[in-house]
């Protein structure tokens, strides 16, 4: 086993979902199934506009054939592990490269750089792992931890990974990929509620706004942005009860069953949408929406 980088942009041409698949030709049949039941890194290549760079960890369950595409090949990613880093990393940071395993004797960059999988090192992995996963203006909730055990809080401690094995479990801690969810989620919505359209953050730098799931964790939903909307604390209990959902185009759907419409009407922002996210590609995804509407939805 092996980590590894795999080379994903949202115009791909191939069949790719980073938190389930990756689609891939047999050329790199070898060094994907080497990675099989360790992590992997995505980059967004340097070409693409506005480049998030590396920009999420997940772990590869299997390698299968594609089924719906002879001779192209799916890297299956296990369940629950793929995240989203707070911070994207850039390939090239302040201090240089990040992937040192992409330089050459001379010291400058080799055509390993242009393999859209390749190997990487423990010390490269760990090294983005930690920048992608640092946070150094945290987002804060708008309450106290004790609260609500159910709404992705924030600590104010930052994180702490220690030793290579404690950083691996940390990947998979429901506080931190809840902690950093919030993050991601927040950033893309400029902290600002998607149903309301309010963006509201105290004298403490508390934002009001919540990370909420789509498709909720307890129901496999993964921890990708496209599966996160911005809601205020009222806004996000009513969709989690299936009292308001969304349509494909963010159409705001409220329930019938709703005792008092007409305020949870008032609380919608006057264009009848979701706000979208800033990022085109950040929009909910319609699979998620469905099956909030099909498993929630109280029509």
């Amino acid at each position: 086993m092996t980590f590894g980088v795999f080379i994903h942009r949202s115009d791909s041409i191939y069949n790719d979902s980073p938190a389930e698949r990756y689609q891939f030709p047999p050329q790199y049949l070898g060094r994907i199934e080497q990675c099989v039941g360790d992590w992997i890194i995505y980059l967004e290549p340097s070409k693409v506009k506005d480049t998030r760079g590396y920009f999420a960890v997940a772990k590869v369950q299997q390698v299968i054939p594609d089924p719906s595409a002879p001779g192209m090949y799916l890297a299956i990613i296990e369940p629950g592990t793929y995240l989203d880093f707070a911070t994207p990393v850039p390939f090239r940071g302040p201090d240089g490269i990040m992937e040192l395993g992409v330089l050459n004797e001379a010291g400058g960059i080799s055509g390993r750089a242009q393999s859209a999988v390749r190997p990487l090192s423990p010390s490269d992995f760990y090294r983005i792992v930690d920048a992608g996963l640092r946070e150094e203006a945290p987002l804060l909730p708008r309450v106290d931890e004790a609260a609500d055990q159910n709404v992705v809080r924030e600590e104010r401690a930052t994180f702490d990974f220690g030793m290579p094995v404690e950083r691996q479990r940390m990947l998979t801690s429901r506080t931190v990929r809840d902690r950093v969810f919030r993050r991601v989620v927040l950033r893309a919505y400029d902290e600002r509620c998607a149903i309301t359209g309010l963006k509201l953050i105290n004298g403490g730098g508390r934002a009001e706004a919540e990370a909420a799931h789509i498709q909720p964790v307890e129901a496999n939903g993964p921890d990708v942005v496209g599966n996160g909307i911005a809601l205020s604390g009222t806004v996000h209990w009513l969709f989690d009860r299936g009292l308001i959902s969304l349509d494909d185009d963010l159409s705001i759907l409220v329930s019938r069953h709703a005792n008092d419409p007409d305020s949870i009407n008032s609380l919608i922002n006057r264009s009848g949408r979701a706000l979208p996210p800033l990022r085109p590609g950040d929009r909910p995804h319609p699979h998620f929406l469905k099956w909030h509407r099909d498993n929630c939805f109280k029509l």
